[in-house]
Parts: structure tokens; sequence; C-alpha cells
């Protein structure tokens, strides 16, 4: 029985790419980088999502590893894996505003904290990648779909002014909320199947 069944490249990319909520992020990326001009910002945006890559790609290709050191089985991972996954969706589906968040325009430039990490490669987005590569086998496939789903995630970012023009405040609420609804699926898809698996070999069921 698999934690993630039939996970494809494309059900993983999509699966990444919602939990790196990069619609539901551009308010703040915009309230942290208010001070610098356009170029710079664009320049900014672009390192930040390049270091949450490079980050991703290495808890893709070494995060089972260490996850095999520590002991750590499947069961338990997929729902660890389910359950944060699940707490962050209610965060997406229930956002706070960029003014009750702390992340306030900075007097310095961002580096690395808090964008790169935890906004883009946050606990969940870790998780997934890890949980993905473990189940499948392929960490290069699941490093294709993750890179797949940081392709548009920097687009939007990078657009992240003339999206919040075009969608207003309400709309990018609505987005963010559509996209937590789905990692909410997600995540129960991970915590059930995790449990089950957990149940089985307790009690040593034949699947």
């Amino acid at each position: 029985m698999n934690v993630a069944p039939d996970a494809g490249f494309f059900t993983i990319a999509a699966a990444i790419f919602f939990v790196i909520n990069a619609t539901g992020q551009i308010p703040l990326f915009l309230a942290l980088l208010a001070r610098f001009d356009q170029k710079r910002q664009l320049i900014i945006i672009t390192r930040e999502l390049l270091v949450a890559l490079a980050i991703l790609l290495i808890f893709t290709f070494f995060g089972d590893g260490v996850l095999r050191v520590l002991g750590i089985t499947r069961p338990i991972i997929a729902i660890a894996g389910g359950v944060l996954l699940f707490l962050i969706s209610l965060t997406m589906i229930f956002p706070k505003t960029v003014a009750d968040s702390n992340e306030k325009a900075t007097l310095h430039e961002p580096m690395i904290i808090p964008l790169a990490i935890p906004v883009i490669t946050g606990p969940g987005a870790i998780t997934t990648v890890m949980l993905y590569a473990h189940e499948t086998g392929d960490a290069f496939m699941v490093a294709g779909a993750t890179i797949a789903a940081w392709v548009p995630s920097l687009i939007i970012l990078l657009l992240g002014s003339y999206i919040k023009q075009l969608l207003g405040e309400k709309g990018l609420i609505a987005v963010e909320r559509l996209g937590g609804m789905l990692v909410c699926l997600i995540g129960v898809q991970m915590l059930t199947s995790g449990a089950l698996l957990l149940v089985r070999e307790y009690f040593h069921i034949a699947s």
C-alpha cells in the first residue's frame, strides 16, 4: 500500500505548487519589498526563489537518507506529513492579513530569511518533497516535478504587483483558499493512508 497512491509527475508537481502557495504569498512579498524599486524587487525575488529551489532539491535527494538514518518509517512520515499539510491548509483557508503578521517591510534587504525560508520552503514544502521522493523511489522524477512547480511560482511572484491589481485583495484570498482546500485534501489523503498502513503493519494484515 502506498502512502501516496498513484502519484505521478503532474500530481506531485500540483501538490508542491499548491503547498508553495505563491499566489497567497504575493501580499507578503509586496509588503517586505515595498521600499525597493521594481528592478531590485525582481532581482530579490529571483534570488530568493533560486535559494528556495536549491533547498527543496537538497531535501528531495538527501531527505530520504536522513529519514532512514533516524529510523522513521513510511506510515509515520505520512501521518506527520498529512497532519502538517492539514494545519498549513487551515492557514491558507483562514489567512492572516499582512498587517496581522510581524513581517513588516524591513530596513535591510531580505536574504534567505524570511522569503526563501520559511515563506517558500516551509515545513510543508520540505515534507512534501521528502515524502514523495520516499514513496516513489524516484528522486529525479520528484526533482523534475519540483522544478515544474517552481517555475510558475516564480512567474507568479515576479508578476505579483500586476496580479494583485488584476485580482484585488479578495481575488487573492479566494485563490489562496481554493489552494488551501486542495492542500487539505492532499494532507487528509496522506494522513489516512499512513494510518491504514500503520494498522496493517502493526496487526500484520496482508494487503
